[in-house]
């Protein structure tokens, strides 16, 4: 009986294995530092998914500097400079923030404002960051393919005062959902 019973559960641990997808992102982004002159080093991935009506960033980098950072869905799937006022500007051809709505105000995932606006990117202090992040503003991973990922120098408060986009500063590290 104890053989049979080893048998069956085996059975169905196999047919589970075979069966069942493996988690996987639905899309994914594919880091790299940003420069005036372009883009450069990869520092890892970020997986988009479409969870229960959210979307998750599962992030994987390292290579960052130590602390909290903006991070934002831009217009644009384009990670290149562009110059603005004779200076070049890292990933500015992403454009702003992702705001199909147009409702032209930074207040964070869990705000009326842009549907870019995620929660702030925490960095360890080996520059690694290993986390999942939900936007439950976003409905649909989908939405967002062929946009920029992006993540800024310094945090992000949720708000466009005292600074505006909620002061996450300079671009520093950029990939296109693809």
């Amino acid at each position: 009986m104890r053989q049979q019973l080893g048998r069956v559960l085996y059975g169905v641990l196999l047919t589970m294995t075979i069966t069942l997808p493996a988690a996987a992102a639905d899309f994914v982004a594919k880091m790299q530092k940003v420069t005036p002159d372009g883009t450069s080093e990869s520092i890892g991935t970020i997986g988009v998914s479409s969870v229960e009506g959210s979307v998750t960033f599962a992030v994987d980098l390292h290579g960052l500097p130590p602390g909290p950072h903006g991070f934002h869905v831009h217009e644009n799937g384009n990670c290149q400079p562009t110059v603005v006022n004779n200076v070049r500007v890292p990933a500015g051809a992403a454009g702003g923030h992702f705001d199909p709505n147009h409702v032209g105000a930074h207040a964070g995932p869990h705000g009326v404002g842009h549907l870019g606006d995620l929660p702030v990117l925490e960095v360890a202090a080996d520059g690694t960051a290993k986390q999942t992040l939900t936007a439950p503003h976003i409905g649909n991973a989908g939405m967002l393919h062929g946009h920029a990922l992006m993540i800024h120098s310094g945090g992000d408060n949720y708000s466009d005062s005292p600074a505006p986009l909620g002061g996450g500063g300079a671009r520093i590290a950029c990939g296109v959902i693809q």
